[in-house]
């Protein structure tokens, strides 16, 4: 791949989960802090008009507990991406971006292979996933999100983050995996996370300043 500034691919984090291990979360926070811009994939689907033909499609598989199909969601998040480039939201290379909730199938991490650099990846790790479920379930009547409401269709994300999202942490060398504990203070997960991501940022600036 060449030295890092050969690379001209958005310098990315990942975060990564089962459903409601707390990935938007922790990721809204990080946004705030300069050099850094947080993307969420759900937030871009739900931001879509749901009359329009992607929004509608995208519905219709998020509301069944089912993941939207691969190139659809890239498509979809791609365009969000260079949105936010155009009006300077996000300023590549300097800010980095921090991801969740893509990519969330091995096809979609080796379509993103080309777009982003993952420098890291933050695993958000659940013991217990029927805390989770609960989680989930009050976070769906606080923020209205019909697409939490229900038991089933809940229990069907978990089902599909294990057969089909368990394997992207793979696509990923076990160098740049660490792991935090979700089920901790939202607080200490922040500080746990803050603590990989401090040297990761320092190292990558500093990549920047050393390009002729």
């Amino acid at each position: 791949m060449g030295t890092l500034m050969s690379d001209d691919r958005y310098p990315t984090i990942l975060l990564f989960g089962a459903p409601g291990v707390g990935k938007g979360t922790q990721g809204t926070i990080l946004g705030q802090i300069p050099g850094f811009f947080h993307l969420a994939c759900g937030d871009v689907f739900r931001s879509l008009n749901i009359r329009s033909p992607e929004g509608r499609e995208i519905y219709d598989h998020s509301s069944r507990g089912e993941l939207v199909p691969d190139e659809l969601t890239v498509r979809v998040w791609n365009k969000a991406l260079l949105g936010h480039i155009a009006v300077s939201r996000f300023r590549p290379p300097e800010e980095i971006l921090i991801l969740d909730g893509i990519p969330r199938t091995v096809t979609q991490a080796e379509i993103l292979n080309s777009t982003i650099n993952v420098l890291k990846v933050i695993h958000l790790i659940c013991a217990d996933h029927e805390q989770m479920i609960d989680r989930i379930k009050r976070r769906a009547i606080r923020e209205n999100r019909a697409d939490d409401a229900s038991e089933e269709v809940i229990r069907r994300r978990f089902e599909v983050y294990r057969r089909e999202s368990d394997p992207v942490i793979n696509c990923y060398d076990s160098d740049k995996v660490a792991f935090v504990d979700a089920l901790q203070r939202p607080s200490k997960v922040l500080s746990d996370i803050l603590q990989i991501l401090i040297p990761v940022q320092a190292d990558w600036l500093k990549s920047l300043d050393e390009t002729p």
